[in-house]
C-alpha cells in the first residue's frame, strides 16, 4: 500500500478532518500538505431563533430541510441554551422533516427527531428537490437550514412550485484565521511541488481562489493545479472546480471520505 503515494506530495485542504486524511496519506507513503482553507464560523442569533419559534407557532413550516450536521447541531445548541429544544422538537414532530445527507440524520436521531425523507447519494442540492419530487409543495411554508451560504438552486425550484421558503443562518463559511498554509500552497503549486490536491468542498477552492487573488497569482492557478492530479469529493465539488478552468481528475463515488483516499491512492499508483 504504501509504494503507490510514496514520496508523493499532496496537498490537503479539508479542515474537521484534514487531520485525518493526512495521517491516512502518511500511512501510504505520500508526504501531506495540510493547508486548511475554511473555517465554520457559528452566525446564530440567539433572538433570531426566539423569533423564528414565535412566528413558527403562529404560522407553522410544512417542511423543514437539514441541511448539514454542524448547522443541525448548532441550532439545537442555541435552543438549548434558550431552554427551548424541547419547543422545538414538538414543532418538528408536526412538520415534514427532510434531510441532504448522512450527517444531519446523525443530528436529528440524537435528538429523537422524526426524519421523513432522506435525499438519495450523493447528496446533492438536486437529489433533495428530487427527493421532494413528488411532495405537494405549492403554497406550503419551508423552512431551510441554511449552511455557510444561501442554497438558491433550491430555494428557486421550491419557489417555482410555489412553496414559500424561509432560512435560518446557523453558521457561516470563511477563511481560517491562519493563512500561512495556504500561501504555502500557492506557493508550493507555483513551483510544480504538488503532485495532488484533494478538495472536500466546493468553498474550498473559493477560498483558494481568494488566496491567490491577494497574492496576485490567481491568474495562473488553474494552469498550476491542472499541473497536479486533482481529486474531488463529488459532483458539487467538482462543478465548482470546472467553474474555475480545473478538471478534477476523479470524484468519489459515494461522496465519502473511504473511496475518496481508495481513489486517490489508485490515481497516484498509476
Amino acid at each position: 500500500m504504501a509504494s503507490r503515494m510514496k514520496s508523493k506530495v499532496v496537498a490537503i485542504l479539508e479542515t474537521r478532518s484534514g487531520a485525518h486524511l493526512a495521517e491516512l496519506v502518511a500511512r501510504r507513503g505520500g508526504v501531506p500538505l495540510l493547508a486548511p482553507a475554511l473555517e465554520e464560523v457559528p452566525d446564530i442569533d440567539p433572538q433570531a431563533v426566539r423569533a423564528l419559534l414565535v412566528q413558527w407557532r403562529e404560522r407553522p413550516f410544512n417542511i423543514c430541510i437539514f441541511q448539514t450536521g454542524v448547522g443541525t447541531r448548532a441550532l439545537f445548541s442555541a435552543t438549548d441554551a434558550a431552554n427551548l429544544s424541547g419547543e422545538l422538537r414538538d414543532l418538528l414532530a408536526a412538520s415534514t422533516v427532510v434531510v441532504r445527507g448522512p450527517k444531519p440524520v446523525g443530528e436529528l436521531n440524537a435528538r429523537g427527531v422524526r426524519i421523513d425523507i432522506r435525499a438519495a447519494s450523493p447528496f446533492t442540492t438536486e437529489m433533495v428537490l428530487a427527493a421532494l419530487a413528488d411532495v405537494p409543495v405549492a403554497g406550503s411554508s419551508i423552512l431551510v437550514q441554511r449552511y455557510g451560504e444561501t442554497n438558491e438552486a433550491l430555494a428557486t425550484g421550491l419557489r417555482a412550485r410555489g412553496a414559500t421558503v424561509q432560512e435560518i443562518a446557523t453558521y457561516r463559511w470563511a477563511l481560517p484565521a491562519d493563512t500561512q498554509p495556504l500561501s504555502n500552497l500557492l506557493e508550493a503549486l507555483s513551483r510544480g511541488g504538488v503532485d495532488a490536491v484533494v478538495f472536500t468542498s466546493a468553498v474550498q477552492i473559493h477560498n483558494l481562489y481568494s488566496m491567490a487573488e491577494k497574492a496576485g497569482s490567481a491568474a495562473d492557478l488553474a494552469n498550476n493545479l491542472n499541473r497536479s492530479l486533482v481529486a474531488s469529493i463529488g459532483p458539487v465539488c467538482s462543478r465548482a472546480l470546472r467553474r474555475y478552468g480545473i478538471e478534477p481528475a476523479f470524484e468519489a463515488s459515494p461522496p465519502k471520505l473511504g473511496p475518496l483516499m481508495a481513489a486517490l491512492d489508485t490515481a497516484l499508483g498509476g
